[in-house]
């Protein structure tokens, strides 16, 4: 074996829900190979063996929409509402950035989701193959997608150039013999593009039916803004007549590879709309609370069937990246708003953050769950700092009690990324220097 997990408490979040107390994970050739009880572990000789000591062993995270590099943004705009943060701040301060800046912010954003345990994010912003570059070098999964929208990008300029840009992308990312493969781990492979239209508002129908379309013809994730504040809805029922779900609908975007982002505005037959056609949901608590964009019927989605993954938004409207606490915040949200306890609970928050994140972004046969065959996405929670103390559940002490900062170990693709707190393919200090002096830019 390379890597032996092993002293700790497995939970696989598999279709079983398996709880394995003092329980291991063995793994070679970056995939799952063993998994069970300690008392049954055979003599198993292994390159490095890791002691859980008696914390939590579980899949990585999945951040299933958020905008990595807007960690350059983080608080520069805080405290005001959807459109005139976009419009007003953040619009012109996205029009000064550089492939530079954001490779920056990415690796910045990268290194704050594994030291918290994420271990795949899926991303919407511009000079996007920089994102994948950044993914890449820090050893990380990423679903990435270049924004598209009607007026010129900073990145591409005329739309017409941004499909271009977009095909570039698939084509790089998706050859395995180019200049960011790895022949020993297959690094690239952690990488999928998407197509990502921003919004309904921002895109006129005939991008949206093109974007869909080129997602179909290259079996990519379809990521979209939709239904995210009251003034969008407005807006297209303004212009079209009907909801954002029913316009999508009525133009043929709606699939089984379309994540739409946000959806909270949603009426019975929107939601009727996402079940027919399998649509995905990425559920943003954080981002939407802050923003004053309302409260998604989540508890309704699920309970119509729909899957929901869970998002942190972007560092600018969140500010934080951490999905554990995200978590603690939506299964909390709905609770109060719903006035029921039961609206949404722990064991459901945690397969927001994993496997259906990871169905929602077309990876779960590959990971969002600690199954033989899978690849090796794992991180381990620390349980013994006093917050945790006593667990009678680790379900619930993972949504209420754990923060990023419980996480000891991030392991992604059977790559150790994190041990004992210290990032091993990200160079922070030189990062956040980086970081630093471009903020000193973007305030002049």
């Amino acid at each position: 074996m390379d890597i032996l997990i092993k002293n700790g408490i497995v939970l696989t979040i598999d279709s079983q829900m398996r709880r394995i107390d003092n329980g291991y994970v063995a793994i070679k050739d970056s995939q799952i190979v063993e998994i069970g009880s300690v008392k049954d572990l055979a003599t198993i000789q292994a390159k490095e063996v890791i002691d859980a000591k008696g914390g939590i062993i579980m899949p990585g995270l999945i951040n299933s929409h958020t905008h990595a590099s807007m960690t350059l943004f983080r608080g520069i705009a805080d405290d005001l509402p959807l459109m005139d943060w976009l419009n007003n701040h953040i619009f012109p301060a996205e029009a000064k950035l550089t492939p530079h800046w954001v490779y920056t912010g990415a690796k910045l954003a990268c290194a704050e989701m594994i030291l918290s345990g994420t271990t795949c994010f899926c991303d919407m912003y511009l000079f996007e193959d920089e994102v994948a570059k950044a993914a890449y070098d820090s050893s990380m999964r990423a679903v990435v997608g270049e924004v598209l929208y009607d007026f010129p990008s900073p990145c591409y300029g005329q739309i017409e150039q941004g499909f271009e840009y977009v095909a570039a992308m698939i084509e790089k990312w998706g050859i395995k013999s180019n200049s960011y493969n790895n022949s020993d781990s297959d690094l690239n492979s952690l990488i999928t593009v998407a197509v990502e239209p921003h919004s309904t508002y921002l895109c006129e129908p005939k991008l949206l039916i093109r974007a869909a379309e080129l997602a179909c013809k290259n079996l990519s994730p379809l990521i979209i803004h939709v239904a995210e504040t009251l003034g969008e809805s407005a807006q297209i029922k303004e212009r079209y007549g009907v909801t954002p779900v029913r316009y999508l609908a009525d133009i043929g975007v709606l699939g089984p590879n379309l994540v739409a982002c946000h959806s909270v505005h949603l009426t019975e037959s929107d939601m009727e709309f996402y079940r027919a056609f399998d649509v995905k949901v990425a559920h943003c608590p954080e981002s939407n609370m802050k923003l004053a964009s309302g409260v998604a019927p989540i508890p309704r989605m699920i309970e119509k069937g729909i899957c929901v993954g869970l998002g942190t938004d972007g560092c600018a409207s969140n500010n934080d990246l951490d999905m554990f606490i995200e978590m603690d915040t939506a299964a909390k949200l709905h609770k109060v708003f719903t006035m029921n306890p039961e609206a949404l609970d722990a064991q459901t928050a945690i397969k927001m953050a994993t496997i259906n994140g990871a169905r929602a972004l077309g990876l779960d046969s590959i990971t969002g769950s600690l199954e033989v065959g899978k690849q090796a996405d794992i991180i381990v929670v620390n349980t013994s700092a006093l917050h945790m103390i006593p667990m009678y559940n680790p379900y619930s002490h993972l949504v209420y009690s754990t923060t990023g900062n419980d996480v000891v170990v991030s392991i992604i693709n059977g790559k150790v990324v994190m041990k004992d707190r210290k990032l091993l393919t990200i160079d922070i200090d030189s990062v956040s220097a980086d970081v630093r002096e471009i903020a000193e830019i973007i305030c002049k």
